[in-house]
């Protein structure tokens, strides 16, 4: 019967990372302190530290909850073969996944400079390097412009994310075109590999 004090820790433990990721963005990763996001949630320094002792551990585990869905889509992209319709379905279910972790990934771009002082930063190159060998193909001799094809296409939709949030327009229109630019890449590159 310990789910009712469990739920409580669990939505402690997540609106701790809420407001964690909101003063991230706002004000930048180095100049949020452990003090201002426990003065946000209206909790002690003390309550906080139950959660989290640092702010690495808090963004570490933001980015372990956000970056879950990738992982799968890489352990799926690595068992499938190397078809177009492979390719074509990682980059819509990559599409869905920063769609969903728009906010870390706002923080990320944000904060570059941050990214790559932490281990969270590295990890995250590690993932993309895995997602573009399953789209390019592990061949050494694959020819530079599949690389680069395969390269832009996550680019593009890293890139899109960010460009295109304050243009006008459905979000969900925007998503799409930027989804049909990676692929049109990928279907390039497939073609020329």
């Amino acid at each position: 019967m310990g789910t009712g004090k469990q739920q409580r820790r669990g939505d402690t433990h997540q609106r701790i990372k809420d407001v964690a990721l909101e003063l991230f963005a706002e004000q930048g990763y180095e100049k949020t302190s452990l003090r201002e996001i426990a003065e946000r949630l209206e909790v002690t320094k003390a309550a906080l530290y139950y959660h989290f002792k640092t702010k690495e551990d808090i963004l570490t585990s933001i980015f372990d909850d956000l970056t879950r869905p990738i992982d799968e889509l890489i352990a799926w992209g690595g068992e499938q073969p190397r078809t177009l319709e492979t390719k074509r379905e990682i980059l819509t279910r990559y599409s869905e996944i920063l769609t969903d972790a728009a906010p870390l990934f706002r923080f990320m771009q944000e904060n570059q400079a941050t990214m790559r002082d932490l281990k969270t930063g590295a990890s995250f190159k590690d993932r993309m390097l895995s997602l573009l060998d399953i789209l390019k193909g592990d061949d050494p001799a694959t020819p530079m412009t599949v690389q680069v094809r395969c390269f832009s296409a996550l680019f593009t939709m890293h890139g899109g994310m960010f460009v295109l949030k304050d243009a006008e327009g459905d979000p969900e229109e925007k998503r799409r075109a930027i989804l049909e630019v990676a692929i049109d890449l990928v279907t390039q590159a497939h073609d020329g590999a």
